[in-house]
């Protein structure tokens, strides 16, 4: 190859842009996919106030006062009724099937128990396998049904004695984020980790593009045979290519979204910049470890498409296990998160970010050394020099029929490296891996502040209550409310209790007393817990004090508590019951990564299928069927032997499940045929199908309730198997439904299989109709 200009770094960045811009994958992979991204994300996030939430009512009073109950819960903005008519069966049905989310039973002889001050009982039941959207509706449902009671019986207060006691009340107040924004956690969050994944892949793409498509040898003597200038030169394209996106999302969060910008930006370019040097770098020593391209997606794939769980900001880092937080704190995502969601959503001090920008600046440093050790120990070696092996082809008869398909798939699958590792050992190091951030279920012992201004019994006894909560531990007791807010924003505490002068005067006296909560909305699963927890130990010591405040007299208890709330509201969880994080996420997210590594294999096969000779029809069918049986195991895996092992609810038939799970894998093998039929070379299905895995999760109407989701986006998301898989065997395995009960759903992938079926069937006969008239 002749050279233009003198060997050095602008020669090798120079090569490398002409290359970028020749690649029509990786203009894909760099531009097309973030786009993507960015328009999916933003559109299944454009209503942020989650609204609609499907509820049955179940009314066995048919009285005033409980059509009076259902007409709260109708007025409410989260709640949507869907049926009045049913029982506890059908309730339940509803449930199960998806129509809703909640369910309320009212029982016989409310109205007339309200009226004697007998406080009768409504329930509320919420599906709470579906953490997200169950925390909205039981916070419908309890406002709602409180509002209702105490409407419904406005002449039934019992009137407080003179030895009344009064009540402690918590009043959450939000920091940060008062609006309960998911769109503005969410987005900010998860738009740097699908750049994050592009950053990876582009720079393994470019790296290990030089192993067999390019020329190493080349791209060594472009740079003078100095492997410092040949890494440096060939990912500086990149580097301001990724600069440039990551300063455009802000714009699009600021501009379009009006998500607000509250800290220093130059620290905020100064990590982004670091973030993209270490995935870059980490991207490239992957493939100079693997020096194999397939292979070495596949480790970038495995190490940055599951980096948003470890990064804590779903399921925060303080509540993971020793290896998830020890792996977590070598993730270059990490750190960046801490400081993007410190300055960006908290506005913090430049100083409160400084261990997390050190922490990335060290990793952006220790993988750019790797990188560059790992290329010199290279070219010491003399690989770079050294002739590369042609890439095998597949030798003898063409397979012919049903059978022959079958039987030269199988034999593809054991004799490729890449395509072995996506499909055999891909699920089960993700089975153990994915879901290690999210095992300890539930966040225990979170570090609050408490500022008690006033020095009472009674506020030492909250104190008190609070630290002996199991969710909640008190490690700062501050002066003031704002020293108090300092701890918060120094990651010593999470939320901030305030107990104001007088409160014990207040309640001796039978006044209700205030709690304010000061609670950061960043991370809202934080929140809920935090908030959760304080309002339980506060709710747990007003019913310790209105019981000791009528002691004298059972029937004074009674009266007082009807006094305080006319009706017995009690919300009960059902599926889920503990609202265990991995009880929640994993299972979805297993059937996700199922499909995602079966239609990287089968596409990444489909290319080496076609060059041989064969019917399309029998073609399609041997290898779909044989990719059935490639991952019956690791079906059986995910849904049968690691739900046991973690401790997830299984309630489902084996049957039911194999019957929905069957078609899903076949549309899934089909879905991969018709897309790997398109592409020249295996590994760029991978490149694409990798980076888009995130948007699909979120399009799935899981992790993000599907009353939510605009239609458009709801579309985009059905045309991929996964997205009906995710609701049927969620369902059926988790919640114990019937597989009539999620008909749509196993209907739904049936018309996948036939569409995928045929697109697959149609594009082989074109390939082979294409490579015939080209030879």
């Amino acid at each position: 190859m002749k050279l233009a200009a003198k060997p050095g770094f602008f020669l090798v960045a120079l090569r490398e842009c002409r290359w970028l811009f020749r690649d029509r994958v990786a203009l894909l992979l760099i531009f097309g996919v973030p786009l993507f991204a960015f328009t999916v994300l933003t559109t299944v996030f454009s209503h942020p106030v989650i609204r609609g939430l499907g509820v049955t009512v179940v009314d066995e009073d048919k009285s005033d006062a409980s059509r009076a109950v259902a007409e709260y819960v109708a007025a409410s903005p989260s709640l949507h009724i869907v049926d009045r008519s049913g029982n506890l069966s059908s309730a339940v049905q509803d449930i199960r099937s998806g129509r809703a989310i909640s369910a309320i039973f009212i029982p016989p002889d409310f109205d007339r128990d309200l009226k004697a001050a007998r406080r009768p009982q409504i329930v509320g039941f919420y599906n709470q396998q579906f953490l997200t959207a169950a925390g909205i509706a039981s916070s419908g449902l309890s406002d709602a049904l409180s509002a209702a009671a105490n409407v419904a019986a406005p002449a039934t207060r019992a009137a407080p004695g003179p030895a009344s006691t009064g009540t402690l009340k918590a009043e959450t107040i939000a920091l940060v984020n008062p609006q309960k924004n998911y769109a503005q956690f969410l987005l900010r969050a998860l738009l740097p980790t699908i750049i994050h994944v592009v950053i990876t892949l582009a720079a393994g793409y470019s790296v290990g593009s030089e192993f067999r498509r390019r020329d190493a040898r080349a791209w060594l003597e472009s740079a003078g045979g100095d492997p410092l200038v040949a890494l440096a030169g060939k990912l500086a394209p990149l580097f301001c290519i990724f600069v440039v996106i990551m300063l455009a999302e802000p714009l699009v969060l600021e501009g379009v979204l009006e998500i607000p910008f509250r800290g220093d930006l130059p620290l905020l370019v100064a990590a982004g910049s670091l973030l993209i040097v270490a995935y870059l770098s980490l991207g490239a020593l992957l493939q100079l470890l693997a020096r194999d391209l397939a292979s070495g997606l596949g480790l970038a794939g495995l190490i940055a498409s599951p980096a948003f769980g470890y990064a804590g900001v779903g399921f925060p880092t303080i509540g993971m296990n020793a290896f998830a937080q020890t792996w977590s704190a070598i993730l270059p995502l990490r750190w960046y998160m801490a400081v993007l969601l410190g300055q960006a959503a908290r506005g913090l001090p430049v100083s409160a970010s400084a261990i997390p920008f050190a922490a990335l600046a060290g990793l952006a440093l220790l993988f750019a050394g790797l990188a560059w050790w790992r290329m010199a120990s290279l070219n010491r070696s003399g690989w770079f020099t050294a002739a590369r092996p042609a890439e095998p082809v597949e030798t003898g008869p063409a397979p012919r029929g049903i059978g022959g398909a079958f039987t030269a798939e199988w034999r593809r699958v054991l004799g490729m490296r890449s395509a072995f590792s996506v499909l055999f050992l891909a699920p089960l190091v993700y089975g153990i891996y994915y879901p290690q951030p999210y095992l300890n279920q539930i966040l225990r012992k979170l570090p609050i502040a408490v500022v008690d201004n006033d020095l009472s019994e009674l506020s030492r006894r909250i104190v008190e209550n609070l630290d002996a909560s199991g969710a909640l531990s008190v490690v700062v007791r501050a002066r003031t409310v704002a020293e108090a807010r300092a701890a918060i924003d120094q990651g010593k505490a999470f939320a901030a209790v305030e107990i104001p002068g007088d409160t014990e005067r207040d309640v001796l006296k039978g006044i209700t007393a205030h709690l304010p909560i000061y609670a950061d909305a960043t991370y809202l699963f934080m929140f809920r817990s935090t908030a959760s927890g304080v309002a339980t130990a506060i709710g747990a010591l007003t019913s310790d004090l209105v019981a000791r405040g009528a002691r004298s007299d059972g029937s004074l208890v009674k009266a007082k508590l009807a006094s305080a709330s006319p009706a017995n509201v009690l919300l009960q969880p059902i599926f889920n019951p503990v609202g265990g994080y991995a009880s929640y996420i994993v299972p979805a997210a297993f059937i996700l990564i199922l499909q995602q590594t079966l239609l990287i294999g089968a596409a990444m096969l489909t290319g080496s299928a076609l060059a041989r000779s064969g019917g399309a029809f029998a073609g399609v069918l041997g290898r779909g069927v044989a990719h059935l049986t490639i991952y019956l195991p690791a079906l059986a895996l995910y849904v049968i032997v690691l739900p046991r092992i973690y401790g997830f609810s299984t309630l489902g038939h084996l049957p039911e499940i194999f019957a929905l799970a069957t078609i899903f894998l076949l549309a899934t093998s089909f879905m991969g045929q018709a897309v790997g039929a398109w592409f020249t070379r295996p590994e760029n299905a991978t490149l694409l199908l990798l980076a888009t895995s995130l948007p699909q999760f979120f399009t799935a109407g899981f992790a993000w309730p599907r009353e939510a989701i605009p239609e458009t986006a709801r579309a985009l998301g059905m045309i991929f198997p996964a997205d009906h898989a995710i609701d049927g065997l969620v369902r059926i395995n988790q919640l114990g439904a019937g597989i009539w009960e999620v008909a749509h759903d196993w209907l739904d992938l049936w018309c996948l299989a036939i569409v995928y079926f045929a697109l697959a069937v149609i594009s082989a006969f074109a390939t082979r109709r294409g490579q015939a008239h080209a030879g």
